[in-house]
């Protein structure tokens, strides 16, 4: 079989290797996790300035870190005076220090009211209380995402503002909101409105949701969101003091970004924003990564959109997944290696199966998204369970040929957290 699809490999431009051969590893809640959904929505980071350092969050407040790559790891429960409740991103700047933003609950008055970001300067010690935009007490803060400034470590956060979550009154609206931190996170601009069209606040097709921002390599701030408009866009030349008069729509969502897939509790198939800030062949090349099925409700699929101007102009929408039609392909999230500005997206997969069967596979493209390698990266398949919330998105990190997916899966009811120690040679080396 190896040798059949090493042959096939020199015709095609595309490797679909049928088993994984990769080490993987099981994280361990902390001992005082009582949240029912804990490691669901995990967030990934590895150290830019020391790959065997990582960390990991997960719903509600879990804190993982491991110091040899992700062979073990020791894990911690987050605390702060403001309330730890989900949505965990993290994210090493450039002097390796860490960040976990995550959701805000204190008092009822005050649920998801903020959006917090907690640090700290090494892995295994504790973070700091936590700082935040200005609060607005009044409305719901929620699904924040970050980027860094390498040049000047400048933090940017995009994220969600609810007039009030799960409304249906029309007077109600979701809209897109930014800020940035200048001082590693001890102070933070007061947000600013993004978004020119507001949605409504239904957590669903029609809400503003999931903004990501993506930093260019002259200092650009580009965002990317989904909502009624579809997959829109917006940039800031001016370190984000202004923007666009209003977002830009560049594609067509199709079965919306609230997808359903048979046997998940929700699927969402939000964008992910992406910069190639290598000094490769597609330096400052914007990629936007989603799942939608325009191949029909039955064959969901991950995909991708480019853009070399600065977002002018995009691609024609390339699929990532290289499997034939009929299957799904769903939770895609893409990281981009800055030493060799390869692209590594993670996703799950039921190619495999006639059934909710799914394992879990990555794409990696060498050339800037015009071809792709697939690779099953677990070792086996799982059951989800439709009766349990299963979180929204993977995650994936890649740094200097570290290729680091993290899934969560469930067997029986219960939920666990996984990664796979990925080397980028092991992906092209002749199978």
């Amino acid at each position: 079989m190896r040798l059949v699809v090493f042959v096939i490999a020199l015709f095609c431009s595309v490797w679909t290797f049928s088993q994984s051969d990769f080490e993987t590893v099981q994280l361990r809640l902390p001992k005082d996790a009582v949240y029912t959904y804990s490691q669901i929505e995990p967030s990934i980071a590895i150290d830019p300035n020391n790959p065997n350092h990582i960390a990991v969050g997960s719903v509600l407040s879990d804190y993982y870190y491991s110091t040899n790559g992700g062979k073990k790891w020791k894990s911690k429960t987050l605390t702060s005076k403001f309330g730890v409740y989900g949505d965990p991103v993290l994210m090493f700047d450039k002097k390796s220090r860490l960040y976990y933003f995550h959701l805000s609950s204190n008092l009822p008055a005050s649920h998801l009211s903020r959006i917090v970001c907690q640090s700290t300067e090494k892995l295994c010690k504790g973070f700091n209380e936590g700082t935040f935009p200005k609060p607005n007490c009044t409305k719901v803060q929620d699904k924040h995402w970050t980027v860094l400034n390498q040049d000047n470590n400048e933090i940017y956060m995009t994220w969600t503002q609810f007039d009030a979550y799960d409304s249906s009154d029309p007077k109600d609206t979701s809209i897109i909101v930014f800020s940035k931190s200048k001082d590693q996170g001890l102070s933070w601009s007061d947000p600013l409105r993004i978004s020119k069209f507001g949605g409504d606040c239904l957590d669903g097709d029609n809400t503003a949701e999931g903004a990501v921002p993506a930093v260019g390599p002259n200092g650009e701030i580009y965002v990317a969101w989904a909502g009624p408009k579809g997959l829109v866009f917006q940039r800031s030349l001016d370190g984000g003091t202004t923007w666009l008069d209003e977002e830009v729509q560049i594609q067509r969502q199709y079965g919306g970004w609230d997808l359903d897939i048979p046997g998940v509790y929700r699927a969402n198939g939000l964008p992910i924003l992406k910069c190639d800030l290598s000094n490769g062949p597609n330096r400052g090349t914007l990629y936007l990564n989603w799942c939608d099925q325009k191949n029909g409700e039955n064959d969901t699929d991950s995909w991708l959109l480019k853009s070399t101007d600065g977002g002018e102009t995009w691609s024609k929408r390339i699929k990532v997944n290289q499997d034939g039609l009929g299957s799904h392909q769903f939770f895609t999230w893409i990281a981009i290696d800055r030493h060799t500005g390869y692209l590594y997206f993670v996703y799950y997969d039921r190619r495999n199966y006639n059934d909710t069967q799914t394992d879990v596979y990555i794409s990696t493209s060498r050339d800037g998204g015009e071809t792709f390698v697939d690779t099953r990266v677990s070792k086996s398949p799982f059951i989800p369970n439709p009766n349990l919330f299963f979180g929204d998105y993977l995650n994936i990190d890649a740094v200097n040929g570290v290729i680091r997916p993290i899934w969560p899966r469930v067997d029986n009811g219960t939920f666990s957290l996984w990664i796979a120690l990925v080397q980028e040679d092991q992906l092209f080396k002749s199978r």
